[in-house]
């Protein structure tokens, strides 16, 4: 975990090596109905097509079972960032490496307390990618 500037200023970085084609983890970020699968924090999304796109909006239920709206507000070059109810919220990106990627969660620096719960997506992404 670091502290990092990114497109969107300083966030906290943290990531994963993963042993898989980098097209497989973006596939992996970028499908809705996965995001349960690795998201910790997302039992559900409501969006009006599978892959996001930057602009789409739909929203996500959370595991106290609330929906929250969600706009992703730029989606290409393998990274993607939302804002979930309103607010900045992670950013996503995958970069190619020697052997497979590195996949990075941007954290914004006033959710900090969010790093634990991107470490344990990112484990969950590794899972996913690699069976």
């Amino acid at each position: 975990m670091r502290l990092a500037r990114t497109p969107d200023g300083r966030r906290w970085e943290v990531d994963r090596e993963i042993a898989a084609p980098p097209e497989r983890v973006w596939a992996l970020l970028c499908d809705t109905e996965a995001w349960p699968d690795w998201g910790p924090s997302v039992t559900g999304v409501d969006a009006p097509s599978r892959f996001i796109e930057a602009g789409m909006e739909g929203r996500v239920r959370t595991l106290g079972g609330v929906w929250v709206p969600f706009h992703v507000t730029a989606c290409e070059n393998y990274r993607w960032t939302w804002d979930v109810a309103r607010v900045p919220a992670t950013g996503h990106r995958v970069e190619e490496t020697d052997g497979g990627c590195r996949a990075v969660f941007e954290v914004p620096v006033l959710a900090a307390g969010y790093l634990p719960v991107c470490e344990r997506a990112l484990r969950r992404l590794d899972a996913l990618a690699t069976r």
